[in-house]
């Protein structure tokens, strides 16, 4: 299991950072991260960017798929991401929940639900995550 100070670590002066992520917890197979609805994350008309969603989402599932492998020896990569936008937001901070749905040796496929303050869904999202073996070189 990947310790939360690491991640928060890794994630300086990445989209992670730029976008006011935040990873609240990280478990067995479930991940939970914050995003402001803000000038950041905002599309012009000034409702929460469907990017800036699926952004979050990815990010969700790739932590909680590196925190599911030996990072000394595997790496994890985004493969494949759907989202479907349900609910529009101005402002405030959407919450992300992701769970694994499928743990496989190469690849992994987890669910992401975003959600407002009031526990209203904003955005549901499958996303694919691709486990590879580190080479030498990338380390």
């Amino acid at each position: 299991m990947i310790d939360l100070a690491v991640v928060k670590e890794m994630a300086k002066h990445t989209l992670i950072d730029t976008l006011g992520i935040e990873i609240v917890e990280i478990g067995e197979g479930r991940v939970v991260a914050t995003m402001p609805v803000d000038h950041r994350t905002h599309q012009p008309a000034g409702l929460l960017h469907g990017g800036a969603s699926v952004a979050l989402a990815e990010t969700v599932a790739s932590i909680g798929a590196y925190a599911l492998v030996d990072p000394n020896t595997e790496n994890v990569v985004g493969l494949e991401i759907n989202a479907n936008h349900v609910r529009a937001v101005r402002s405030g901070t959407v919450t992300a929940t992701g769970t694994v749905l499928h743990r496989g040796r190469t690849t992994m496929v987890w669910d992401v639900r975003i959600t407002d303050e009031q526990g209203e869904l904003v955005c549901i999202s499958r996303c694919t995550i691709a486990i590879i073996r580190k080479s030498e070189r990338q380390g």
